[in-house]
């Protein structure tokens, strides 16, 4: 008999294992892990570094960043935020440092500086965990919860579903009659067929703005030229933000891009009309007036067949076509690419159903959720870990070890 039972060891899970414990010292916990790994995510997050969470730690601004969830994390975070993370881990004398895009790191640059950590602090508070546990079926009766694996059998007061975007946690949500909003990828690249920029692969471009046409969609940001397509800060939040229109588009859409950010066709068309008249023997190519990387202004100048051209040669309609392309470029998007480092889904329980309050089940007593198996989930930054240290807080301090743990 295990006063908690955690199916997942994620992050949401481990966490909540720990503070259920802290609070509770003499119960009994045990952790099911379906694989001989745990804390896979964390391990191979920001490329081997793990990007543990964010500097920001206003929850109103914090929650800007998390296309789905938003609403229901903002309390949350009043109650556990990227402060009380980056403390958790400097109190366990892992030192951190924390970037200009505010994203956090361990200073060692290596994930396992996190995993163990939170191993250590496993290990000191006795919690227990089984690996290479198939949880087969769950159910309750008497007010515990009977989950078998694939060679075992085991009882619990209270469970703590952390399952990550696993179709398996979803299916064990709906034993307990919730609804699961389907899940669908998100964080993503758009790749082009016949890319015309290919030979431009790795030229990045700092605050462009890429709208995705006939959409309420658009991002400002960092953007990449791939072999393939768009990637980058921009796209990368984009792809979060628009997912489900993305999906139903089946990845078939067009972006516009300004790749002057917020300058508008007029501002633009003025300052070239304008630098043609002090200028008018000189080439645009020999002035880059909009600071945009040589090789993209050369590939515009050539495609428009006015590289070779002195300002004075150039007509009223060229520097129209320039303006146009410089603040509205269209490309047809054909399909994505998965960001394998930083794998988020949009989709999960549905929200309504859980108590954010305490992460408990609205319709089961003494069920919990915690992490990426619910309906959250944010954009590349460290957010997406941050949502699962949140909620497997809030999880592990509100669970009880007694019956006296009602809805609230």
């Amino acid at each position: 008999m295990y006063d908690l039972i955690v199916i997942g060891a994620g992050p949401s899970g481990i966490f909540a294992s720990i503070f259920f414990k802290k609070n509770n010292k003499s119960a009994k916990v045990l952790i099911l892990e379906k694989t001989d790994i745990v804390l896979h995510k964390v391990k191979i997050s920001g490329g081997g570094r793990c990007n543990v969470t964010n500097i920001e730690n206003d929850p109103k601004i914090l929650v800007k960043n998390y296309p789905r969830g938003y609403k229901e994390l903002l309390s949350c975070f009043y109650k556990f935020n990227t402060k009380d993370t980056i403390n958790f881990f400097e109190n366990k004398n892992i030192k951190l440092k924390s970037q200009v895009d505010g994203r956090v790191f361990p200073q060692s640059n290596n994930s396992m500086s996190i995993v163990n950590a939170l191993l250590d602090e496993i290990d000191k508070l006795n919690i227990e965990i089984k690996k290479n546990q198939s949880v087969v079926n769950i159910k309750k009766e008497n007010d515990l919860f009977e989950i078998n694996t694939n060679n075992e059998k085991f009882l619990a007061k209270n469970l703590l579903i952390a399952t990550g975007s696993s179709k398996m946690g979803y299916e064990f949500a709906k034993i307990f009659d919730h609804t699961i909003i389907e899940p669908i990828p998100s964080l993503f690249t758009f790749n082009c067929k016949n890319f015309l920029l290919k030979d431009l692969s790795g030229v990045a471009i700092k605050d462009a703005m890429v709208k995705i046409v006939d959409s309420k969609f658009y991002q400002l940001g960092d953007l990449l030229i791939t072999h393939f397509g768009f990637s980058g800060p921009c796209i990368l939040k984009l792809s979060a933000f628009a997912a489900r229109y993305i999906f139903e588009k089946k990845y078939i859409f067009k972006i516009s891009i300004n790749w002057l950010g917020e300058l508008n066709f007029e501002n633009i068309l003025n300052k070239l009309i304008e630098f043609k008249k002090k200028n008018p023997n000189q080439k645009l190519l020999q002035n880059n007036i909009f600071n945009l990387p040589k090789n993209l202004s050369k590939h515009f100048l050539k495609s428009l067949k006015i590289i070779d051209k002195k300002l004075i040669e150039i007509s009223k309609k060229d520097l129209i076509n320039l303006s146009n392309k410089l603040t509205n470029d269209i490309y047809q998007i054909n399909t994505k690419s998965l960001n394998k480092q930083e794998f988020v889904t949009c989709g999960g329980i549905k929200l309504n159903e859980v108590d954010f309050k305490t992460m408990q089940s609205k319709k089961t007593k003494n069920l919990y959720f915690a992490g990426e198996v619910l309906d959250i989930d944010g954009i590349t930054g460290g957010f997406n870990f941050q949502n699962a240290f949140t909620t497997g807080y809030i999880a592990g301090t509100s669970m009880k070890t007694n019956d006296n743990n009602q809805n609230t």
